[in-house]
């Protein structure tokens, strides 16, 4: 597997405002903060005589057009010229993105869109796209049934799938295998992955082994923030009920992922980091933490901040229970003049051939389940990570995640979760309910409750 870059591992970053898409890390840096200018009134332009130019417009090095995916489209089409255009950061190109939505102006063919929108996406823009699942070729039992939910409008609004996913982030629990023999703990990644199987509270009394075994001053985790997004994406249900409603004050799921995760500030099991940090980067490569929570697309990053030291020390293993970090959308505005060709596109990118190359080229971890049966998934290894059978694990933890209620402002409530509540809890020394109380009042201030 190729290393991905800090930026693209940042974009996938939605849960603390960092930069969105990527799906991958070390997975590379890019973008040219532009925005797309193509006006649909404009009909196709000419890259050629008798070509049709379709624009993709993206946030973040979004990886189809470094994998090849777009040269590869055009020379089985010599009629059609892609041109990708990129704003390197999802909370630029999202707001814009909705602007042009409502005056049917300035859209690409397509457009991505990260999963913190998608909410909001199909519940209020679902009439100006396209519906995806009628366009020939798109096959439903294909794709993760989670997956292909969260792209589908609600049935009110006519329930059509408006959003193809490009990719997810399945969540396992990288180690430092060095740092947990040193504890007399295993190092094996199955036995690892035993210690706390099933049950996220096993994750904390395995962390409490290891501080006793290790001694003060080695922390078990990166932060407590880390996990409790780890623990609140393995829920069916989180901020919002099916009807719409925002219910995070009282669903026990979201408290209980709250101070469960507050319970490892508490005990003196974190590193106390903020993610995505230059202090947290290092952590890596210093060994001030022994486990992170980590998407599939995390692993570039490691290896990128850990640095050719860290090589065979880190291993990944099962998370306690499947979840999920990350993932993006394809639209195709019905404004553009090529709709059709674009959905076309749009179809062809997301399928699972396609996929398994973006996870090959870019570490991209595939949303549509179908791939994980193709070699470059199903026998996909990670030499940095000891070898680890990455195609496996992350196949078993995507297949395994529920299908969530995805609400329009999800990224505002975990973000407030995480950097109001929790980092006081974890950084400050505050009480795990002032750091919830805190959340609840950004939050309904946020939301103007």
């Amino acid at each position: 597997m190729r290393a991905q870059s800090p930026a693209r591992a940042r974009a996938r970053r939605t849960l603390f405002t960092a930069v969105a898409t990527m799906g991958a890390a070390a997975l590379l840096l890019g973008g040219c903060a532009q925005d797309p200018d193509t006006d649909p009134k404009a009909g196709p332009s000419a890259g050629g005589k008798g070509q049709t130019t379709l624009t993709v417009g993206v946030f973040g090095a979004f990886g189809l057009q470094e994998a090849g995916l777009y040269d590869e489209y055009m020379a089985q089409n010599p009629g059609i010229r892609i041109e990708q255009t990129s704003i390197e950061r999802n909370e630029n190109y999202y707001p814009q993105l909705l602007t042009h939505l409502g005056t049917g102006s300035g859209l690409a063919d397509i457009q991505a869109v990260e999963v913190n929108n998608i909410a909001e996406i199909t519940a209020t823009q679902a009439d100006k796209l396209v519906d995806l699942g009628k366009v020939s070729g798109v096959d439903k039992a294909a794709y993760l049934p989670w997956k292909w939910a969260q792209g589908t409008a609600p049935t009110a609004k006519g329930g059509a799938t408006v959003g193809l996913g490009t990719d997810i982030g399945p969540q396992g629990i990288c180690y430092r295998k060095d740092l947990f023999e040193a504890a007399g703990l295993p190092s094996d990644r199955e036995a690892v992955g035993a210690l706390w199987a099933g049950d996220w509270g096993k994750y904390l009394e395995t962390g409490k082994t290891y501080k006793a075994k290790a001694g003060d001053g080695k922390a078990f985790v990166d932060s407590a923030s880390g996990v409790m997004a780890a623990v609140t994406g393995s829920s069916a249900q989180r901020f919002y009920d099916e009807q719409g409603k925002v219910v995070y004050k009282t669903n026990p799921a979201v408290r209980g992922a709250f101070d469960l995760a507050a319970s490892f500030a508490t005990e003196g099991l974190s590193a106390k980091l903020q993610q995505f940090t230059p202090g947290w980067d290092q952590g890596f490569a210093n060994g001030a933490f022994a486990t992170v929570s980590c998407p599939a697309w995390m692993l570039g990053y490691i290896q990128d901040k850990a640095g050719p030291a860290g090589k065979d020390k880190w291993d990944v293993a099962q998370a306690p229970k499947p979840s999920n970090w990350g993932g993006s959308f394809l639209v195709v505005p019905k404004a553009g003049k090529n709709a059709e060709a674009a959905a076309k596109l749009a179809a062809w990118l997301t399928a699972p051939d396609q996929q398994a190359k973006l996870f090959e080229k870019r570490g991209s971890f595939p949303s549509a389940s179908a791939a994980y049966k193709l070699p470059a998934v199903s026998g996909a290894k990670h030499e940095y990570f000891g070898g680890a059978p990455i195609g496996e694990i992350f196949s078993k933890a995507a297949q395994g995640v529920p299908v969530t209620v995805v609400g329009p402002k999800d990224l505002v409530i975990s973000q407030n979760l995480a950097d109001i509540g929790m980092l006081q809890v974890d950084q400050k020394g505050r009480s795990p309910q002032e750091g919830w109380e805190a959340a609840v009042k950004a939050i309904d201030n946020a939301l103007d409750q």
